[in-house]
């Protein structure tokens, strides 16, 4: 059996292997490209002998997953799949496994990174210490008794939410499924957006979330509130949040995620959007997240060829 991990997963290559071989031993030939592609025709000679691909974030279109005529299983190193075409996975009978969970840590870290960047005007401050200047003018914000939104309690949204209690914040949120949990308190999603002062995303990209943050959610928002997204880009309008801020109708945003994967182009309308911090989807990748995944991705694997896949998609 063989299997092809078909780009890099951000681990060194020699460590990468190793954890590969450690974990699937003699069972599968190991196949390992260290060049990121995005041409159809090279990824499917990539995976065409392949009966199990390894994928970070990179589009497998229909094309390719066709082309790949004997995968068995695509072991997805992202939590997202709405880069893959699961619906050839399905007609095709290819098991799509993701990696739930392995970037909990990062991606919290980063929403209070940019947050507390925003709040305290990290950069200004740096950029005033470094030219003999001083904080006039740059007197920040507490997170302590500010009303925090998280919209959507999965591993991450509640890993925030529980970071947000512990700065003292009082926690609404808004979810398809509520869980009992003390200090946080589920509200509508226009009560969360006309009552918070931080609003931090946390729902996958699909049908049902595509625009769920639209110009009429975004007009609800407090004049003060800051709008954190780190989920998928899809989810936000990002045009509707750049009239908002260029208008001053809200405080800010904080985005990691947009329409496209990074290079965004310069014309993208939050690029130029007053008070932002902007960063090139990086939430995830921490040099932590990025072992805890390739852990995940070969466990996937040997589940799988035990008989019992774990992390279905």
């Amino acid at each position: 059996m063989k299997l092809v991990i078909i780009e890099p997963l951000g681990v060194e290559k020699d460590r990468l292997l190793k954890m590969a071989v450690d974990a699937l031993k003699d069972s599968v030939e190991i196949v390992y490209y260290d060049t990121k592609t995005t041409d159809t025709q090279e990824l499917i000679e990539r995976g065409k002998d392949a009966e199990i691909i390894v994928v970070a974030n990179n589009p497998l279109n229909e094309e390719v997953i066709n082309g790949c005529k004997k995968l068995k299983l695509l072991s997805v190193a992202f939590t997202g799949v709405d880069h893959i075409a699961l619906d050839a996975c399905r007609a095709n009978g290819v098991t799509v496994c993701n990696c739930a969970g392995y970037s909990t840590a990062a991606v919290s870290d980063l929403v209070f990174g940019m947050l507390i960047m925003f709040y305290r005007n990290l950069a200004a401050c740096d950029e005033r210490a470094r030219n003999a200047g001083t904080k006039d003018g740059l007197i920040g914000c507490e997170l302590e008794g500010k009303k925090f939104g998280v919209v959507g309690t999965g591993a991450i949204g509640m890993n925030v939410a529980n970071i947000a209690k512990a700065f003292g914040c009082e926690v609404l949120a808004y979810s398809r499924t509520q869980k009992e949990v003390e200090g946080i308190r589920y509200v509508s999603l226009d009560e969360l957006m006309s009552e918070s002062d931080i609003i931090s995303l946390h729902v996958p990209s699909n049908a049902q979330t595509k625009g769920l943050i639209s110009a009429e959610k975004i007009a609800l928002m407090k004049p003060n509130a800051v709008l954190i997204n780190t989920a998928r880009g899809p989810v936000l309008d990002s045009q509707a949040l750049a009239v908002a801020l260029n208008a001053d109708k809200i405080a800010g945003a904080c985005i990691d995620v947009f329409e496209m994967e990074p290079p965004v182009p310069t014309d993208h309308p939050l690029v130029t959007a007053k008070n932002t911090i902007l960063t090139p989807h990086v939430a995830f990748a921490s040099k932590e997240a990025m072992v805890k995944r390739a852990v995940i991705v070969f466990d996937n694997v040997v589940k799988y060829l035990a008989g019992n896949p774990q992390n279905v998609m």
